[in-house]
């Protein structure tokens, strides 16, 4: 694809830059510097113009483009994770997301100035794959911390960078030269300690203004913006913002924020049934999630919750209170499900599967009454089924003598076992999410298991074990799937999606009805039940968003 010339006689400079976006040898920062009004901002638009165009050479393409200037350092993350798909609250998380993915990440960060934001360079240009254009004025903060750290400069203030006649004519009818982008959020004071206020303003100028006054609490509001902060900034309705502000406030909050911003959140698509975050105590938070489902059998109306320690949590459907735990044999689970008869069968960290009963043990039978009643229950026969297997996640559908567990793996494969057996590849590389349906058949005596399957590769499919999957895709973006269920509601098969950034999608297959939510910080897991209602959990929080009519 053809690319036009730089203004301002930039050849030079732009030969240069896009030798080095080339040479796998060169250093992974590239710092443009120079005097006010030298083209600094002028090439990076033409590199940033040319760079994002679909079809451009892999190794000429622009990923991400953030401009600093007048945005916070909490803004850069969130605005870098939006356009680089995933969810970070931090800069830690956003460089361990971008870590995560091994694909060649251009990103370009025009008018750095401030040596806080430098911070953030540094950090992203330690990660093998990521390339980084940073302008900064020479001699500003940023630039004296940049320049010292082993990167590519090219200082435009040199003429080496320019064709003289050119740049000449070029300063003499635009000497300010060409902005990238608007980057200055909108002027104003914003009262950070009024709920709905701070939902109907700018929200990069609230989080820049939470960032200055790092001493004041305001009645929890600054920690509960901080920490939903990259889904507050990127919802534009104020009433979707106070939905997700409210799910990030804690019980140590100002009594009157929740009234205040569940009045506004009245025209969201969502109501907040309940939230329970980091530090709550009544009831209390049950910790970091990594996996959630619904219980089944005695541990109906519950939701079982696991978190980093070998434990599963049995707490209220209806309000997160406590009811129980289920030890854990196995280490860390990242996928579980419950069996009708209170069995919870696992896939622990390392990718094994464990059954562990949530029943008080039953005292063995001794003489003819054992001999007659050793018949293992069916948690027993499914689990001895899945027994030596390796897996990334399952699912379980009820329906027959033992209902259907689905097992996905890394290589793109998913197995069931248990009525039906039966496999199939439905995804390039790893199975991160799966849900099964029991779906009746003829006068309803019968069911047929229905999976749903999410990737890495970014698609959910359909596959009911004993056909060939689904030909198309029923869902493809540009980011993982993260966690997925599905249930039988009044309308029929519904599902929810949870992806890598921070999107939580609702689909009733029946209707065709979609809805979104972004809770805010990074979603582990999700489960739905059959009312609609969807359950979030994030290391922060566990929440409850039930779709309004």
């Amino acid at each position: 694809m053809r690319w036009e010339r730089p203004a301002a006689g930039r050849e030079p400079a732009a030969a240069a830059l896009l030798g080095w976006l080339a040479d796998p040898h060169a250093p992974r920062l590239c710092l443009v510097s120079g005097s006010a009004g030298c083209g600094k901002s002028g090439l990076l638009a033409w590199l940033v113009h040319h760079g994002t165009r679909s079809g451009t050479a892999a190794e000429r393409a622009v990923h991400a483009v953030v401009p600093s200037a007048g945005r916070s350092a909490a803004g850069t993350v969130w605005a870098l994770a939006d356009q680089l798909g995933v969810a970070a609250r931090s800069r830690g998380e956003l460089v361990r997301a971008v870590s995560s993915d091994p694909r060649r990440t251009v990103i370009v960060l025009p008018d750095l100035h401030e040596e806080e934001a430098a911070g953030l360079v540094l950090d992203l240009a330690r990660v093998a794959h990521v390339r980084l254009v940073v302008e900064s004025r020479t001699g500003s903060g940023a630039h004296r911390l940049l320049a010292g750290s082993g990167c590519a400069e090219l200082d435009l203030d040199l003429e080496r960078w320019r064709d003289p006649e050119s740049f000449e004519q070029w300063r003499a009818s635009a000497p300010e030269g060409v902005a990238v982008a608007a980057s200055s959020p909108p002027a104003g004071e914003v009262d950070l300690s009024d709920a709905t206020a701070v939902c109907a303003a700018d929200p990069w100028s609230v989080t820049a203004g939470y960032e200055k006054d790092g001493a004041g609490e305001h009645g929890g509001l600054r920690d509960a913006w901080l920490s939903a902060g990259q889904a507050l900034c990127a919802e534009p309705s104020p009433a979707t913002r106070a939905l997700i502000l409210l799910g990030a406030l804690g019980d140590r909050a100002d009594p009157r924020y929740a009234p205040a911003l569940r009045a506004l959140a009245g025209g969201a698509a969502w109501d907040l049934e309940w939230s329970r975050v980091r530090g709550d105590v009544t009831p209390p938070w049950p910790g970091p999630v990594t996996a959630v489902a619904r219980g089944r059998g005695p541990l109906a109306g519950c939701l079982l919750v696991a978190g980093v320690d070998a434990t599963v949590r049995a707490v209220g459907a209806s309000d997160a209170a406590a009811r129980g735990r289920v030890p854990l044999s196995g280490d860390r689970p990242v996928s579980l499900v419950g069996l009708p008869d209170g069995t919870v069968l696992f896939v622990d960290e390392h990718g094994h599967v464990h059954r562990e009963s949530a029943r008080p043990a039953e005292p063995e039978r001794s003489g003819i009454a054992g001999l007659l009643d050793d018949t293992p229950t069916g948690a027993q026969r499914l689990a001895e089924l899945l027994r030596g297997r390796r897996g990334t996640d399952l699912a379980y559908a009820e329906g027959g003598a033992l209902g259907t567990v689905v097992l996905g793996d890394a290589t793109g494969a998913v197995r069931a076992f248990g009525d039906i057996t039966d496999s199939a590849s439905l995804h390039e590389g790893v199975v991160t999410g799966l849900a099964a349906l029991g779906l009746p058949v003829g006068d309803g005596a019968a069911t047929l298991p229905l999976v749903y399957s999410g990737g890495a590769d970014g698609t959910v499919r359909a596959w009911s074990p004993g056909s060939a999957p689904m030909a198309g895709v029923l869902m493809r973006r540009s980011c993982p799937v993260v966690s997925l269920d599905a249930a039988m509601t009044a309308s029929g098969p519904t599902a929810v999606v949870a992806w890598a950034d921070g999107l939580v999608e609702w689909i009733d297959w029946a209707s065709g009805a979609r809805r979104t939510v972004r809770p805010g910080p990074p979603v582990r897991a999700v489960a739905l039940d059959a009312r609609g209602r969807v359950f979030v959990g994030t290391d922060h929080a566990l929440m409850c968003f039930a779709p309004r009519p």
